[in-house]
């Protein structure tokens, strides 16, 4: 199929309108004073009733920078409040990557408040794909800005209002230089394969790495309190001993907490790319790439075992400890 013929297709979708995204909760202030800790903010028009109602506001508000927060769906991915629609106003990205363009660089976002949110209001959003730019040529590469736009609303009896406004910008693009798609074990003519970067190795770690290589997970242990850490240091956060020794892992664990990386792509990792928090038997936690599952299969609390992979970087041959669901 030409360009000329599948953009059309994407042109003709400018203009349309994705139906509401709902929020879980009310506006409320637990999460207001969380978001305020978190961001280092001490407002007392956030968390003082009181205060709220002498303030220029005249009510308990909430800070306009989480208007995005109210209707975000939570730890898992699409698990949006109930009456949420099922669209995706993110089509046109996938549309315009099957035609290769799959590279993504950042994404430009503008948010505009109508007016300060009060505690106890319920909000939506819709989106509407504003516009799709032409094919543009960068340093980076060729590809399209897409511009998509998401009214906020405050659910009123006597009809709903409008109360914000985010702007999303991104840049889908073909890398610079970029040929055919390559077969996993074809490296392209005359461009070096890209390697993964060593990791930083020194006094303080090198143990970690070495037992690494013999097929132990070592976990520094204080000689003085007994305290495991990781990772390594040159003392011990508890009593402060510079003494230390190590215990070797028996390597098995839970998930404690979790991230899968889709964007950007960065060679030569694969994506989506999940890594992990484990909190090991031992009692110490470790972060560590999982390996052998599915990323929509992940959950906190799962068992998972340590496994060895020799991988190549660009300092030669290291080994890596990755962690894959116990059986």
């Amino acid at each position: 199929m030409s360009q000329a013929t599948w953009f059309e297709g994407v042109k003709a979708m400018v203009g349309k309108e994705y139906g509401r995204v709902n929020s879980w909760d009310p506006v409320n202030s637990p999460m207001a004073r969380q978001w305020c800790e978190m961001m280092g903010i001490d407002n007392p028009c956030y968390y003082d009733a009181n205060y709220g109602e002498s303030s220029p506001h005249g009510y308990l508000t909430v800070p306009p920078a989480m208007l995005q927060v109210w209707c975000m769906e939570g730890l898992h991915i699409n698990n949006y409040a109930p009456g949420s629609t099922k669209e995706n106003p993110y089509e046109v990205l996938k549309m315009i990557e099957s035609h290769g363009y799959p590279a993504v660089v950042a994404v430009n976002s503008e948010l505009e408040f109508e007016r300060n949110l009060s505690v106890g209001e319920s909000i939506y959003y819709t989106t509407r794909l504003q516009e799709v730019g032409e094919e543009k040529t960068t340093a980076l590469g060729t590809g399209f800005f897409v511009t998509l736009i998401m009214t906020y609303f405050s659910e009123k009896a006597g009809g709903d209002e409008k109360v914000g406004e985010l702007l999303f910008r991104v840049f889908k693009f073909k890398p610079a230089n970029a040929g055919a798609p390559k077969k996993a074990d074809e490296k392209p003519a005359g461009i070096p394969q890209i390697k993964r970067p060593a990791p930083g190795v020194s006094d303080d770690t090198k143990f970690f790495w070495e037992g690494a290589k013999e097929g132990k997970l070592l976990i520094q242990r204080c000689k003085s309190c007994g305290t495991l850490r990781h990772p390594p240091g040159p003392s011990c956060p508890s009593c402060h001993s510079f003494e230390w020794d190590t215990l070797t892992s028996k390597g098995v664990g839970e998930i404690y907490s979790f991230v899968v990386m889709h964007y950007p792509e960065v060679p030569p990792f694969a994506y989506p790319n999940p890594i992990a928090l484990i909190q090991l038997d031992e009692g110490t936690r470790i972060v560590g790439g999982l390996e052998d599952i599915n990323p929509k299969d992940i959950k906190i609390g799962m068992r998972v075992e340590v496994v060895f992979k020799v991988v190549e970087t660009d300092q030669g041959e290291i080994t890596l400890p990755l962690f894959k669901p116990v059986l």
